[in-house]
């Protein structure tokens, strides 16, 4: 029978010098360099610890350059390569060029490293006084590019060529304006307001971003999920005013509650109803959002937005659909039901609908059965054939033309009492300032909507942004986003974000900057002046079907679980856990348990990493895992050590274990026995030196206790070192020590070097430090052997 051979750790065709690149290691590509004359990326992965799914993603090229299997590259990092069959790295997927040095330096024949002499480093007081100084200085060419990165659009307007965009400016800005209008309209049931808010919110929206956006192609306005979230803390306020949240009539319910008609007169609500008191909540609670990320954008904290993983958003995103169709359910269903707040609101909620079930409204049911099963069918169909439509068809817009049309000739609210939109007036109502008490009062809530919105807007924006060769700013994208929120507060509107749907439809209508944006403005800005009243009679549960069929993408994100177990189970458990603490205790908590289960899975994965013996490929000079692969050939009296994730207070234990698991040695307590015992030979281990180079007090080399004379540990994959992983390191040389046995680190960054140089586990001599680290496993490997084999020679002689 014939035995299967071992594949091949790496392959790669002979190529002239000059015809490839290497990526640094430790880095995944990003996609602002570029590669002049490669055809083949070879990526240096070494330290390369985890592997997630985004980080996949963005090694996707759109050029013809080929991947070749990653040098270095550990079984882990290759099996995740290989989920993703025929992901390519192209010449936009090269970090840097290195610079090009003098021939390298030798001594005795060998090749040695001669580290570069570090530049002088400014002390913090001259270094923020340099800052300080260039950020003072005040010139005409300073004050134009100040404002250019402040108002993108007065640099990439001046660079604009009508003839290639302004025919997909046009088409995409005009098929997104017809597609808001009915989406405006109906997500403010979402958000307990009046659509004309919602009309605003778009137009304000799409100005503001157009002037100020990086993104070409992300839209920004009224997104599902942070209507949800205003739509709560609304509901909540209004409660605590004495409000009935579920009753759209104007006014406070009259409960004869003398704690109602206290917290009325004492919020000044004597002159304000309902509907006015909802509004001054979310322009409040705006106003607070859009502080926040503006904030957030001046401090250049845009990468805070990153530490939302792709898992978290869509584990978000899935249990806030959940929660926004329950919401919804009512007005399918033509019933009156409390709108519960705080945890479990889902659950209470789905009773409440149980038990009013019997009190549906025909008339809402059948509309709704009728939307429902248009809206799926034509959304169905423009998924199938969306290759051949040149421009989608506005079923929404067609959808409520003919349900206004029947409501208003058929008279539904008068004789099935079906619930209607209402007036909807035209024009724009007079600014008013956000009241600080309202701000004061959301503060905390307006922190979730902030980051929530910031991690979207982002997030798309730089996804879109490498899809079409072009890069963005994360921080000009939050000072963008953030006065979409400021600003338009003034005038009645509620916090807004990108939007994943609206941004595809764009891109497929041809969208080329965003000129696009303003041409929807104008689409929403004729509905606000002229056609908003004719949408009087259009029936709720008309724009509630339009909210939930919007939710297909959110909720088809289901069939994608089993992939993301299959290929990393902790991110799996990071969007279930987020997912379901959204739907059974609420949209806040749940991005909170997002948060705290992806650092949770980072600690984890860096706490108990993968530990392995290494072993020899053939002839060469690399060294793979022995458990993994066959046919390797273990150095022989050397035990070479992998452990890979850095070495600090969390996992310092779990190293040590591993070592003496892998080796068989515990060397503390090995150490501890034979310094209680009896002498065996061993001579003075209080010099200094290394009893694994010397020979014992005797002049005769000691017999090998372990069966090995040496550990190396390969620190390649050890990205950093804190106190505690350094003190580590050195009782595990002392417990050697005592043991006659040496411990050589091979592969260490320029960063673990200088981080054991300052801990003291060097010393001050050059020379030891040359003795105990070495630039590869093999050439350690080979200096333990001609060690041992020079003891040997010196014991024979004797």
């Amino acid at each position: 029978m014939l035995k299967p051979q071992p594949q091949p750790l790496l392959s790669l065709p002979s190529l002239p010098p000059n015809r490839t690149e290497a990526v640094a290691p430790g880095t995944l590509p990003s996609a602002e360099g570029s590669l002049s004359e490669a055809h083949i990326t070879i990526i240096i992965c070494e330290p390369l610890i985890i592997v997630q799914p985004a980080g996949l993603a963005h090694r996707i090229s759109h050029s013809g350059a080929r991947l070749s299997p990653p040098a270095s590259c550990r079984p882990q990092t290759l099996q995740s390569q290989q989920s993703r069959p025929g992901a390519q790295v192209g010449r936009r997927a090269w970090c840097g060029r290195m610079d090009a040095s003098p021939e390298p330096h030798q001594k005795g024949g060998t090749l040695v490293l001669v580290r570069r002499q570090p530049p002088v480093s400014q002390g913090l007081p001259e270094m923020l006084t340099a800052r300080l100084k260039r950020s003072c200085t005040c010139s005409v060419p300073c004050a134009q590019a100040l404002v250019q990165d402040l108002f993108p659009a007065l640099r990439w307007l001046r660079q604009y060529r009508p003839k290639e965009h302004l025919a997909g400016d046009v088409m995409s800005g005009l098929v997104i304006g017809i597609i808001l209008v009915p989406q405006a309209i109906a997500y403010s049931l979402l958000a307990g307001l009046q659509p004309i808010y919602s009309l605003y919110t778009s137009f304000f929206a799409n100005l503001i971003y157009f002037l100020m956006g990086t993104s070409r192609h992300v839209n920004v306005g009224i997104f599902s999920l942070l209507c949800l979230m205003v739509g709560q803390v609304v509901d909540r306020e209004l409660q605590l005013a004495g409000f009935d949240p579920s009753h759209d009539s104007q006014g406070p319910k009259n409960n004869g509650s003398t704690l109602n008609n206290s917290a009325t007169l004492m919020l000044g609500l004597q002159d304000c109803g309902r509907d006015c008191y909802a509004i001054r909540i979310a322009t409040a609670l705006t106003l607070m959002v859009g502080l926040y990320q503006v904030l957030m954008g001046v401090l250049r904290l845009g990468f805070v937005s990153t530490y939302l993983s792709q898992p978290l958003l869509d584990g978000f995103a899935m249990g806030a659909s959940v929660t926004i169709l329950t919401s919804q359910a009512k007005h399918l269903l033509g019933v009156r039901i409390p709108r519960h707040q705080g945890p479990g609101m889902v659950v209470h909620t789905w009773l409440s609908l149980l038990q009013s079930v019997g009190q549906a409204n025909v008339c809402d049911v059948i509309t709704s059965a009728v939307c429902l099963g248009v809206l799926l069918a034509a959304k169905e169909l423009s998924d199938r054939y969306r290759h051949s439509l040149k421009v989608p068809v506005p079923t929404e817009l067609l959808v409520i033309v003919v349900a206004t049309t029947v409501s208003h000739f058929g008279q539904l609210h008068t004789r099935f009492s079906s619930s209607v939109a209402g007036n909807i007036p035209t024009g724009f109502v007079a600014p008013q300032v956000p009241d600080p008490k309202i701000m004061w009062r959301v503060a905390l809530d307006a922190m979730s909507l902030a980051l929530v919105g910031s991690a979207f807007s982002i997030s798309l924006a730089e996804m879109f942004a490498r899809n079409h060769g072009y890069s963005v700013r994360a921080n000009q994208e939050l000072l963008a986003v953030g006065c979409c929120n400021v600003l338009p507060a003034f005038f009645h509107c509620f916090a807004t974000s990108a939007a994943l749907s609206k941004t595809l439809v764009k891109i497929a209508t041809g969208c080329q900057t965003q000129l696009s944006s303003v041409v929807s403005a104008a689409v929403v800005l004729l509905v606000l002046l002229v056609l908003a009243p004719l949408f009087h009679d259009l029936q709720r549960c008309v724009l509630a079907c339009i909210i939930v069929v919007s939710l297909r993408g959110a909720l088809r994100k289901v069939k994608d679980l089993p992939q993301l177990w299959r290929l990393s189970p902790a991110d799996a458990l990071v969007w279930v856990a987020t997912a379901a603490t959204c739907v059974l205790v609420s949209t806040e908590a749940g991005l909170l348990a997002g948060v705290f289960f992806s650092l949770l899975s980072l600690a984890g994965r860096t706490q108990r990493p993968r530990a392995a013996l290494l072993a020899r490929i053939g002839d060469s000079a690399f060294y793979e895992d022995a458990a993994e692969f066959e046919g390797l050939l273990p150095p022989p009296e050397v035990r070479v050590f992998r452990f890979t994730g850095p070495l600090y207070y969390a996992n310092k234990d779990f190293f040590l274990r591993s070592l003496y698991r892998l080796t068989g040695l515990d060397a503390g307590h090995s150490a501890t026995r034979k310094d209680q015992g009896p002498e065996m030979g061993v001579g003075n281990l209080a010099d200094g030196k290394d009893p694994g180079s010397v020979s014992s007090g005797a002049g005769l080399v000691l017999p090998l206790a372990f069966g090995f004379h040496t550990v190396v540990i390969d620190c390649a994959p050890l990205l950093f070192l804190d106190v505690a992983g350094m003190g580590t390191l050195k009782d595990l040389r002392r417990d050697c020590r005592a043991l006659d046995i040496t411990l050589l680190l091979a592969c260490c960054s320029p960063s673990v070097r200088d981080t054991l140089r300052k801990g003291g586990f060097l010393g001050e001599d050059q020379g030891a430090e040359d003795e105990l680290l070495f630039p590869s496993v093999h050439s350690a490997v080979e200096a333990a052997q001609a060690r041992r084999e020079e003891l040997l020679a010196v014991d024979s002689a004797f």
